[in-house]
């Protein structure tokens, strides 16, 4: 989940202040903090449906548990990204 923070902070420069090189660096940081919390969300999936096969009594709430915990690294990653997303909206308003 390191990954995602990557693309906040370089927003947040970005948004104080703003170069070419910087902007840059955004697109494929976003990429690849999309990629880190699908792949994190995936892993939680698999981890949830590797602990529902292995029990002997199926029980809803371990399982519905288990899928929003799964859920919550793509929650934190799109927020990030929505935050740092908005500091770069805010430095191109500064930079014109």
């Amino acid at each position: 989940m390191a990954v995602v923070l990557g693309p906040l902070f370089l927003g947040a420069a970005y948004a104080l202040k703003p170069s070419e090189a910087r902007l840059a660096l955004m697109r494929p940081l976003s990429l690849a903090a999309i990629f880190a919390a699908l792949t994190v969300t995936a892993a939680g999936a698999i981890n949830t449906l590797v602990g529902v096969g292995s029990r002997e009594d199926f029980n809803y709430h371990v399982v519905m548990a288990s899928a929003a915990e799964s859920l919550v690294p793509m929650f934190v990653g799109f927020g990030c990204l929505t935050v740092a997303w908005l500091c770069v909206a805010l430095g191109l308003r500064r930079q014109s």
